[in-house]
């Protein structure tokens, strides 16, 4: 039995380490990227769901949530507090709301159009100090990870 437990805890000696890293650098990137718009009164599901929308024709909440990875019943508060400010507006289909597109008013686009790419630069500023090697072997190890989980 002790033997069992050695060979699954030296399995376990490479997959803690890179886990642990995994969370601690999402942990850091998250808190990076929301304070890159912390002075424009936006949540984080907020600004994402803005960021989701531009340069789009709107989306359904199926699409939103596919792209946001916003839970459905955070989606719609979320939704719910940006048609408050007169940033988005729902346009209903047909009778059914699932039907439902989200789109960005005039408002929520000139939000889009000046927050956007300040944000994509505060974020490439970081992304600026790795290699274009370091970028590519990240991109690579990434797309092995996801794969893993699919």
């Amino acid at each position: 039995m002790s033997k069992d437990i050695t060979i699954h805890n030296a399995g376990q000696q490479g997959f803690l380490p890179v886990m642990r890293e995994l969370v601690r650098a999402y942990q850091a990137f998250a808190s990076f990227d929301a304070a890159g718009y912390r002075d424009s009164d936006l949540t984080v599901s907020q600004a994402d769901v803005i960021f989701t929308l531009g340069n789009t024709d709107g989306l359904t909440f199926k699409e939103i949530g596919e792209l946001t990875l916003i839970t459905k019943g955070t989606l719609t508060g979320v939704i719910d507090r940006l048609e408050e400010k007169g940033l988005v507006k729902r346009n209903i289909q047909s009778d059914d709301r699932r039907c439902t597109r989200v789109l960005l008013t005039a408002k929520g686009n000139k939000l889009f159009e000046r927050e956007f790419p300040r944000q994509i630069a505060h974020i490439k500023a970081r992304f600026d100090r790795l290699s274009p090697q370091d970028l590519k072997q990240l991109q690579t190890l990434l797309q092995k990870l996801r794969t893993a989980f699919e």
